[in-house]
């Protein structure tokens, strides 16, 4: 249960991330909405998970895991680059978050 609270936190912080970005600066309204309910929520999550987790570990998948997924939405709905050396190097940061959580 504490690592699905941790996995909802990290895309949390995915939704937050892109809402964030897509808020131009907090000028747009559904944007900033969506950016502020995500982030108090992923917050509240990742407290959650923190009473079970270390928190080098949970703080650690958190943020990585939220930053592959923002890499990836950023991709796919932002249309950033997808380009080899940023797929090698997410996937890269994916396998470590995979590795810690593990170990």
């Amino acid at each position: 249960m504490t690592w699905a609270l941790l996995l909802a936190a990290a895309v949390l912080e995915a939704v937050w991330a892109i809402a964030l970005k897509r808020s131009h600066g907090f000028t747009e309204l559904v944007p900033t909405v969506v950016f502020l309910v995500a982030l108090v929520a992923s917050m509240a999550l990742l407290a959650a998970a923190l009473r079970a987790l270390p928190v080098g570990t949970a703080y650690a998948v958190w943020t990585g895991t939220g930053a592959v997924l923002a890499a990836i939405a950023g991709m796919v709905l932002l249309g950033e680059p997808a380009t080899l050396a940023r797929i090698g190097a997410i996937g890269l940061v994916a396998a470590g978050i995979s590795w810690l959580a593990l170990a």
